[in-house]
């Protein structure tokens, strides 16, 4: 598997004006299974403009994957040891930006793929708010707008049972100014 890492940073004022629309992002996520139950997943109990607002910065890190035909055949094991991989650096940057938060590339996988594992689908608190994190698209984001236009990556999509010539996964860092290194 060839990995290729991009990165950008961005103001979060004009993140939010160019990139967020929640409103259109949001009518996106009800049409998936996870929405309202997975904690990651919209809708939410505040305003995700207010969330971005919290935060100057966004550090925005992307993963271009490649996998070969053998590869392919575990296609979703090897997306997810990337996530798992992208997730752990966000962490250890959570870390270094005292204050920030990460970003995840898709929904909340701590508890498994299904919503069926997450406590909220039984209206009971995430067993791991510690490391929940919601991703750019649950905060109405724009992901492929983002892709293309920050980090120079467009997304490609499995077509006809045919596999993209690679993936693509997008995650970031919210931080502050006052945070320091």
């Amino acid at each position: 598997m060839k990995i290729e890492k991009y990165q950008a940073r961005i103001d979060v004022k004009d993140y939010v004006e160019e990139y967020v629309n929640v409103e259109e992002f949001e009518e996106f996520c009800k049409a998936c299974e996870n929405y309202g139950k997975k904690w990651s997943c919209p809708p939410f109990k505040f305003d995700p403009l207010d969330y971005w607002n919290n935060y100057d910065r966004l550090y925005l890190i992307g993963m271009k994957i490649y996998m070969d035909e053998e590869e392919q055949k575990n296609c979703r094991e090897n997306i997810a040891k990337v996530k798992d991989e992208m997730s752990n650096f966000l962490f250890e940057m959570e870390l270094e930006y005292v204050g920030g938060v990460s970003l995840c590339a898709g929904s909340c996988e701590i508890c498994g793929v299904e919503y069926e594992n997450c406590t909220r689908s039984v209206n009971q608190p995430c067993r791991h708010p510690e490391h929940m994190r919601y991703s750019i698209e649950a905060l109405g984001g724009n992901v492929g707008l983002t892709a293309s236009k920050l980090l120079g990556l467009e997304l490609q999509w499995i077509e006809d049972g045919k596999m993209p010539e690679y993936f693509v996964l997008v995650g970031g860092l919210l931080y502050s100014n006052k945070c320091f290194m």
